[in-house]
């Protein structure tokens, strides 16, 4: 079988997309497949280059904001020697990529090392506001040793909003006025309610630009600061992003593995009907890029109208799998269920921490000898191969992002290609990746519900719906 990579020098890892080609009749692709779309691929490819110099699509140069970078790594310095605790207050693209880059990055243990075998604090995110979680977090933590890293652009964010005013009073009921000490804002440089609590209440702050959304903020402050205080070298990670800027912005899209990872899942889906769309590491510590994939792909690809105003109802599913974790619960579905499915795979070559090797023993048991004296990194990279294998033998098609190594390099480059992956995509599908207008309804319900000001009519609109909703029920029940 010819192996198909498409790489760069610079950029350190391989996009291999060998298990996509081959036969039609099988259902695979041809090259011939990708090169029908060269013409669509190039206008879009212009109308990104348009955008970006016209700053509209900020995350492609955050690499460049040596200010921001500056300020970030500033504040961590400063903070980080008498810290003994980060709490990040967040959530959606305020927590998932911060997340994710530092369990990549950090141990996996990390929280559990001592103080002297750290390079930071402790490092805490709530990205969720189950009060069993932050409440035992609060009685567990030292106030006097903990900073509070609260991030909202608007400030509005009901979740985020209850996190901050639960541990604000936390802080003064044990520190009384140097409260404000203990706390940093990440918010809007300008407007919005954080921003003027910050001023009222003499708190630090940190931007969020102006032209970045949340699912994309993974390397501004929101993600860099907390990154930064638990020791990750940001300069590594945004340079990670500028040697893939170097192929992400080329127009070819043999040489360009955001354009081709996304042409190959745009083909598969719109001609062959396969809308779920499976990001499988073989590497606990990259499992939550997998979760923030998810929100990236989910919050930008779906859309009830196209950019026209044309009812499309757009969006393929994004699903979370780990190897070789998943292969003992999803694969039988994936081998022998719809084929409806086209995977992601991210392997890994070279494992940290002196790879372990399996012990020989039992000797005389064929079932378990054959085991000793591999690794279980090359067990694990063997699971990989069988499993794609396996997949393309039964005609399901798979991509892997291929790591030489995990580290902030790497990591940088992977976050940076999705990103534009993601955007890429939906000018494909000629829907808006930026917005997320699905989930303002939503909102405006849990404001009404909560009694905020303003809102009164969402109020109503809920109780209508829960009353006809139950009359409905009753009826059909008791029938």
């Amino acid at each position: 079988m010819k192996k198909h990579t498409a790489t760069n020098e610079q950029s350190g890892i391989t996009l291999d997309f060998t298990h996509v080609m081959g036969k039609p009749e099988d259902g695979f692709l041809t090259t011939r497949d990708i090169n029908a779309m060269e013409e669509t691929i190039q206008k879009i490819h212009n109308v990104l280059l348009e955008k970006k110099a016209n700053n509209t699509l900020g995350f492609y140069d955050l690499y460049t904001r040596n200010t921001m970078i500056d300020e970030v790594e500033t504040m961590a310095k400063k903070l980080a020697p008498t810290c003994e605790n980060l709490v990040v207050l967040g959530i959606g693209g305020s927590a998932l990529g911060t997340i994710a880059v530092h369990r990549a990055l950090n141990p996996w243990h990390y929280n559990l090392l001592p103080e002297n075998s750290r390079k930071g604090p402790r490092l805490f995110i709530m990205d969720n506001i189950d009060p069993e979680t932050l409440g035992s977090l609060l009685e567990f933590l030292n106030p006097e040793k903990t900073i509070i890293n609260v991030i909202s652009k608007s400030g509005s964010t009901a979740e985020t909003m209850s996190q901050f005013l639960i541990a604000r009073k936390w802080l003064m009921d044990n520190l009384g006025q140097t409260f404000n000490r203990h706390i940093v804002i990440t918010t809007d440089p300008e407007s919005g309610f954080l921003r003027k609590i910050a001023q009222m209440e003499n708190f630090a702050t940190l931007p969020i630009p102006a032209d970045i959304g949340g699912r994309f903020s993974v390397f501004t402050p929101v993600g860099l600061f907390p990154l930064a205080m638990t020791g990750i070298d940001i300069r590594k990670l945004l340079a990670g992003c500028k040697a893939a800027a170097q192929t992400c912005t080329l127009p070819e899209v043999w040489k360009n593995p955001a354009y081709l990872s996304g042409i190959i899942h745009y083909i598969f889906e719109k001609k062959q009907g396969l809308k779920l769309w499976v990001m499988m590491p073989y590497s606990d510590s990259l499992k939550e890029i997998s979760d923030w994939y998810t929100q990236l792909s989910a919050e930008s690809l779906g859309k009830r109208f196209d950019i026209h105003g044309k009812e499309v109802f757009c969006g393929p599913t994004p699903i979370k799998a780990l190897g070789a974790t998943d292969q003992h619960s999803q694969l039988q579905l994936y081998m022998e269920g719809p084929r409806d499915k086209i995977f992601t795979f991210i392997e890994v070559e070279t494992f940290r921490n002196n790879d372990i090797t399996i012990p020989k023993a039992y000797e005389d048991i064929e079932g378990v000898e054959y085991l000793g004296g591999h690794t279980l990194g090359e067990l694990l990279n063997t699971e990989l191969r069988a499993t794609r294998l396996a997949l393309r033998t039964n005609k399901r098609p798979s991509i892997t992002f291929r790591f030489p190594e995990i580290n902030a390099w790497t990591i940088g480059q992977l976050i940076y290609i999705l990103e534009v992956q993601v955007v890429f995509l939906g000018h494909l599908y000629q829907i808006n990746p930026l917005d997320q207008p699905g989930v303002e309804l939503g909102k405006q319900l849990t404001y009404g519900l909560m009694g905020r000001s303003g809102f009164e009519k969402s109020l109503k609109d809920v109780k209508q719906a829960e009353s006809s909703a139950l009359k409905q029920y009753v009826k059909t029940t008791l029938q």
